[in-house]
């Protein structure tokens, strides 16, 4: 495992120009991924960035760092691991299929925080490989927030996408409903350095197949997480469904059984956006 350490966390947008000479590498039909970990060392919170993504998400404004805007942060040292010449996938064809947040205990914004991500495990998919990227928090050599996201390499010869059934909607009850601005993607863009293409403009993804720019998939899980109630410590798993198109009207609904369910869907025809579990540590 080589280990690569940074005194501060990279700019996302750095990256960006390696990361568009992957449009001309061809998937391997036998990728290996990197032995490859990038490590913040002294990790220290900007209070007004902090303060911007709970306004964009609606979080609470306080103290409380969510778990999730770590697992943001994270995503510039993801972006410049994609950049390496031994990525062997183009990534502008991946798509982020599901997230994985655990929650060990409440951090807060003066915390002096150890930041690292690294590459997991690659596996075959139904529509071609998949592939992690495993976070981890620590303060005081402790780790205090994990979090493993899965992105799909769309390969040749996958099998057809099944339609995905309305989840139990008998089972589950509104919890809440709101619009998502034609906007949201350029605004969440600015604030994550995830300038994907696709999130920006309708113009822009058309050109990689979208009718409409479509929301951020850590946006919406945000949106989500920010309208439940969650304890100090805490796992919640999603899956990342049909895309948000931009502008749109969303609904968050909610099932116990054990633990707490939720299915964000589209109000007009009820495509699923998001599935996910939520359960206390």
């Amino acid at each position: 495992m080589m280990t690569r350490h940074f005194q501060q966390l990279p700019k996302a947008y750095v990256a960006y120009p390696k990361l568009m000479q992957t449009m001309l590498k061809k998937n391997s039909h036998q990728p290996l991924l990197p032995e490859l970990e990038y490590v913040v060392d002294q990790l220290q919170i900007d209070a007004k960035h902090l303060r911007r993504y709970q306004n964009l998400t609606g979080f609470a404004t306080t103290q409380q760092v969510p778990a999730l805007y770590m697992a943001m942060l994270a995503q510039s040292l993801q972006m410049h691991m994609m950049s390496v010449a031994e990525f062997p996938f183009q990534v502008l064809g991946l798509v982020h299929i599901s997230n994985q947040l655990e929650q060990l205990r409440p951090v807060l914004a003066h915390e002096v925080m150890q930041l690292s991500c690294r590459f997991g495990t690659l596996a075959p998919h139904a529509k071609g490989l998949a592939f992690d990227f495993i976070t981890e928090v620590k303060i005081d050599h402790q780790v205090v927030i994990r979090a493993r996201s899965r992105y799909l390499s769309l390969q040749k010869g996958g099998s057809r996408a099944h339609k995905v059934a309305d989840a139990l909607q008998d089972v589950y009850l509104p919890k809440d409903e709101w619009q998502v601005a034609e906007n949201i993607g350029r605004q969440y863009a600015l604030h994550s350095g995830d300038f994907n293409l696709i999130h920006l403009h309708r113009l822009s993804a058309k050109a990689f197949g979208f009718k409409r720019a479509i929301a951020h998939g850590m946006w919406s899980k945000a949106q989500v997480l920010s309208r439940l109630d969650l304890p100090n410590a805490y796992c919640v798993d999603v899956e990342f469904k049909k895309p948000i198109y931009l502008p749109s009207r969303v609904e968050l609904l909610t099932a116990q059984n054990g633990n707490l369910a939720f299915l964000l869907r589209n109000t007009q025809d009820h495509q699923p956006h998001i599935t996910g579990i939520l359960s206390e540590i």
